[in-house]
């Protein structure tokens, strides 16, 4: 049986050479090979491209090396995660490349299966199809996307056997299971080595083959920032509840169901085990259940939030290429998402706010183009007054044709017939409120 080399952090971070492309599992600091990146920040290694979901923490992970001026281009799905790499954006300090989370984790996926890329719907009409190659297949747009592979790969895992297999914990397997095959050179850290034949076959999720050394380091919590201990939330406005109260009421027993952030995080706080509704987080759980009492992502997974939670009866555990696999399939009845802008052709804009940079975008685009079934809470209008439900988006899009319902404190919009449609009046609102603060056009069907 093989014996993969035990060595040192330190010994891990020389084998990063000078401009060096280094993937980096984690999601946010959850399953993040802190040790490692800390190791190298110690070096005199720069030019990197680093490649990773968003870029560690101010100070943390490859936050670390962001201060220390050892990246030189950034490849990832939400850097907005880290301020400082918004500014050295901003700056001029790292060039950035922004994927669709989905499509990163598939590129990724697909560089270690040796494949030349894929087409995705995901991001399709959108800024980030910007000079890709695109094509018509049954009559849909999609998107060329190319594999990425890295020189080294710098991962976390719970445990490893002596031969390198690996079994992730929880919600850690994020993009740590595809970056395991897509490098010339892997080292995982690890919270535990045991002797071969301690890890039962039917657990292990990377077979050692992929594996070339292994790192043991205990994580601690100062490690795991904003995701190391449960915050107490704060009051909900009434407004905003009903809204979550009213998109609720759209769920049904046995929908799998994805919330984005903002409003959507409140219609988790409504679900009870009882209504049978399966939430999906997009980093890798299915069965997500309510935030811990206390505690922090020592003891539980995390959610796309990045935010403690627990797991109901019949959770399960994935990879974030098998997440959106599964966005993409179809296989999410809804998703309840926040918007900037929704227009007359059922057109979403959310993931690019006015005069800031387009640096972060998550999983936005693969939900609104992969669920079943897309509804928007939102503000009616924005804090000036002006409109969000228009004749045309004029920001960045983050998907075509997409939307199916939208709910504002003011009223619950459909598209019966492919037309943009009022259904129905919220509690206390008013037909002429809604028509003096909607700028689109729209029919009306109101019930009862």
């Amino acid at each position: 049986m093989k014996k993969v080399p035990q060595i040192t952090p330190e010994e891990a971070a020389a084998l990063v050479k000078d401009g060096d492309v280094l993937l980096v599992g984690g999601f946010g600091m959850t399953g993040n090979p802190v040790h490692l990146l800390h190791a190298l920040a110690e070096r005199p290694v720069k030019n990197l491209t680093y490649v990773g979901n968003n870029v560690g923490e101010p100070g943390l992970g490859g936050g670390r090396l962001l201060r220390n001026g050892q990246i030189k281009k950034a490849i990832g799905s939400y850097f907005t995660s880290n301020p400082e790499a918004v500014q050295a954006a901003l700056q001029g300090r790292i060039e950035v490349e922004l994927l669709p989370q989905g499509s990163l984790a598939e590129a990724l996926r697909a560089g270690g299966a040796g494949l030349g890329g894929f087409y995705t719907p995901t991001a399709a009409g959108t800024l980030l199809a910007k000079g890709r190659e695109t094509r018509v297949i049954g009559g849909r747009e999609y998107v060329l996307v190319e594999p990425i592979r890295g020189n080294v790969a710098f991962i976390r895992a719970w445990k490893a056997d002596t031969a390198g297999n690996l079994v992730y914990r929880m919600t850690e397997q994020n993009f740590n299971k595809a970056m395991a095959t897509a490098a010339d050179l892997v080292v995982a850290e690890v919270e535990q080595i045991v002797p071969v034949g301690a890890l039962e076959p039917n657990q292990i999720h990377t077979p050692g083959c992929y594996v070339d050394y292994l790192v043991e380091a205990r994580m601690t919590p100062e490690f795991l920032g904003s995701s190391a201990s449960v915050e107490g939330g704060k009051k909900a406005d009434p407004r905003r509840l009903a809204m979550a109260r009213r998109a609720l009421q759209e769920l049904k027993p046995g929908d799998v169901v994805n919330l984005g952030i903002g409003i959507p995080t409140l219609v988790a706080d409504l679900i009870t085990p009882e209504m049978g509704i399966i939430l999906h987080t997009e980093n890798g759980m299915l069965g997500v259940g309510p935030a811990p009492e206390e505690g922090g992502a020592m003891d539980y997974p995390v959610n796309a939030g990045k935010i403690p939670v627990t797991a109901l009866p019949g959770a399960s555990y994935f990879d974030s290429a098998d997440s959106f696999a599964m966005i993409r399939g179809g296989h999410v009845d809804v998703a309840i998402m926040g918007g900037l802008q929704v227009d007359e052709e059922a057109n979403l804009a959310n993931w690019a706010v006015p005069g800031k940079p387009l640096l972060g975008v998550g999983g936005a685009m693969d939900l609104a183009s992969g669920a079943r079934r897309l509804i928007i809470t939102m503000t009616h209008t924005n804090p000036d007054g002006s409109p969000k439900i228009v004749p045309r988006c004029d920001l960045p899009l983050t998907a075509q044709g997409a939307v199916d319902l939208v709910i504002t404190e003011l009223a619950v919009f459909g598209y019966p017939g492919g037309r943009l449609t009022l259904l129905e009046l919220m509690p206390g609102a008013t037909l002429e409120e809604v028509r003096a603060r909607t700028q689109a056009r729209f029919a009306e069907a109101l019930r009862g």
